[in-house]
């Protein structure tokens, strides 16, 4: 891959943008590909990962991580936690299966209570709604008049077991530059109001105030405060301040980033200001640019160390054909 592809102006970036028709109609240029479907991930793929790492200089980065603190950005997933179940989607769920007590009285594997009483068996199981705790959006979970990513339609790709295309089993692990914008604290607040929709400024004065330049292929990670009243669920969950559309076409089209992700739970705020897509920065990042979006992140303890830049690694669960997965997303500090 050329350096221009790596910053955004040769061919491979061209693949990644989608364009509109009138009406929101998706479009994609020829050269992006028929069968492309994970986005700007595109670029790990070209030539694989460690081909786009060495060709972006990011391998440059990699020594330079500081051994220290390893921060883990994922939430833990418990029962009761805050999730979407006020739009009636399942709460998470975990039981145990087996227990030392039930085992040795219940004798499943048949060995008698000898083995029993020496051997502790402990098992159990767990049910969520995929976009519960710490998760990465695939590309299908939001689209317009019928079709998400490239032009894929519900029509035509989706089985009653899943998309037979844009799963998010397609994501590769992610490697990559991060940044953490800290635009609550840049505006001098531990949490943004109600609803705040986050600006252009907002995200460039917050930057100019860290000293961080954003690069083409980073990781992007907004801090609102809202994980300050986590575990709340109606606090956490309702009329969230988050990223507007404005700032979202700043991240995408200006710095061209290559995923964005958040402290709260829809990325965007609620409610949004238009009267015609309820949630149109989900649509505009997964359908129209192919920008993952990351939710639930836990960006408090980078915030307090003021760690602004790091190598970013993270890989989702492959749930085939899934419009997200769990994440365990973690930064590693720069030397400076």
């Amino acid at each position: 891959m050329a350096q221009a592809e790596c910053n955004g102006a040769g061919k491979a970036g061209k693949h990644l943008h989608a364009k509109l028709r009138i009406g929101e109609r998706l479009f994609v240029e020829p050269r992006a590909g028929k069968d492309v479907e994970i986005g700007r991930h595109f670029r790990l793929h070209i030539g694989g990962a460690r081909s786009f790492i060495k060709e972006c200089k990011f391998a440059e980065k990699i020594p330079r991580t500081d051994g220290g603190k390893v921060y883990d950005l994922a939430v833990e997933i418990f029962n009761g936690m805050p999730s979407w179940y006020l739009l009636g989607d399942p709460r998470y769920q975990f039981w145990l299966t087996h227990t030392p007590r039930g085992t040795a009285v219940d004798d499943p594997v048949k060995v008698g209570p000898k083995q029993n009483a020496k051997v502790s068996y402990t098992a159990d199981a767990f049910s969520m709604y995929t976009h519960t705790g710490t998760h990465i959006d695939a590309l299908n979970h939001f689209g317009l008049n019928g079709e998400v990513w490239n032009g894929f339609k519900a029509d035509e790709h989706l089985g009653d077991q899943g998309w037979r295309k844009t799963g998010v089993e397609r994501f590769p692990p992610i490697i990559a530059r991060g940044v953490l914008i800290d635009v609550a604290g840049y505006k001098g607040v531990s949490l943004f109001p109600d609803s705040y929709s986050i600006t252009p400024e907002d995200l460039k004065g917050a930057l100019k105030k860290q000293a961080v330049t954003l690069q083409p292929g980073d990781v992007v990670l907004i801090r609102t405060g809202r994980m300050t009243v986590w575990p709340d669920g109606d606090r956490y969950i309702l009329n969230q301040p988050g990223l507007g559309l404005a700032a979202a076409k700043w991240l995408a089209d200006d710095m061209k980033v290559m995923v964005i992700g958040g402290d709260n739970l829809s990325l965007e705020h609620f409610p949004v200001e238009r009267k015609d897509n309820w949630i149109p920065v989900h649509t505009f990042l997964l359908a129209q640019r192919g920008i993952p979006i990351i939710e639930v992140a836990y960006l408090e303890e980078l915030a307090h160390d003021r760690v602004y830049e790091f190598a970013f690694i993270a890989a989702s669960l492959k749930l085939r054909g899934a419009s997200a997965a769990p994440f365990r997303p973690l930064a590693l500090p720069l030397r400076k």
